[in-house]
């Protein structure tokens, strides 16, 4: 199965046509969504509760591991341990996990976190303290890739049944990856979209780095390109998840849905959609 969706539900205008009952309308879209909040604070528990209430029974949630998590967290964590904070974490995704509607937990490392024993090491510790979780692992440093660690990388994601976080994004220097089409998990694997703006990568300049890094629009032979590499994924995963994250611009919707209709793929079980007044 192929599960396409967008990061985030909040800043795509043109799927609401005004109403405020955004995740709603949004699941009446896609199939899943990544949830970005919980990079920046650990969700209490009501949120996702409150949030299985507004989405189909089918629909699923990737949840983005809290920064202090993946060494994101600038100064000191609001926690007393590390092990505190990865309790408050699984404790807050348990309803996901009760109602069989978390995809995955994406652990998302920074351009900084690049291939040492050190950090191969603390990727285990993090395994160890999400527990039964599925985790994807996404590498932003060039060093994991490269020709000489690449099979080894993919190696040891298979023995810690790590989920491979596939990215198309810029090739920027070491601070971006590859395109690797690796699975690493027979259940399940990511494809996250970043988009390819290379300038707005490597230097977003002095405004908000997010309105520019990913900025960026597929045209149609790069997603027939990917559609390509999707389909020949599925030789050796399971599920496929796929996530546009290239919204500076408003493009992350629409190419998600030209993706869709260039996989010849129509969801079953999404929110019933709202009419407008000239709809039939």
């Amino acid at each position: 199965m192929i599960y396409i969706g967008l990061t985030g539900w909040g800043d795509h205008d043109d799927l609401y046509e005004g109403t405020k009952d955004k995740l709603r309308t949004y699941s009446s879209h896609f199939p899943v969504v990544e949830v970005d909040s919980s990079f920046y604070a650990i969700q209490p528990v009501r949120n996702y509760e409150k949030w299985i209430r507004e989405t189909p029974a089918s629909f699923q949630f990737v949840v983005k591991a809290y920064q202090g998590m993946t060494g994101h967290q600038r100064g000191d964590i609001p926690f007393q341990s590390k092990e505190e904070m990865f309790e408050a974490f699984r404790e807050s995704v348990q309803p996901l996990v009760r109602e069989k509607r978390l995809a995955m937990v994406l652990c998302q490392f920074p351009p900084w976190f690049d291939c040492r024993k050190e950090n191969v090491q603390y990727l285990r510790y993090v395994k160890m303290q999400l527990q039964n979780l599925p985790v994807a692992l996404e590498f932003r440093h060039q060093s994991w890739f490269t020709s000489d660690m690449k099979e080894k990388t993919i190696t040891f994601m298979k023995e810690e049944q790590w989920i491979h976080s596939v990215c198309d994004e810029p090739q920027a220097g070491t601070g971006s990856v590859p395109i690797v089409l690796e699975a690493t998990d027979e259940e399940k694997t990511l494809i996250r979209f970043h988009g390819r703006n290379y300038y707005g990568w490597r230097d977003p300049g002095d405004g908000n780095w997010r309105d520019v890094r990913y900025l960026y629009n597929y045209n149609d032979e790069e997603l027939g390109e990917w559609a390509a590499r999707v389909r020949q994924l599925e030789k050796t995963t399971k599920d496929i998840y796929i996530l546009f994250n290239n919204n500076s611009g408003g493009d992350a919707a629409e190419n998600a849905k030209r993706f869709q209709a260039m996989l010849g793929i129509e969801y079953e079980g999404l929110a019933p959609r709202q009419l407008t007044l000239f709809d039939e």
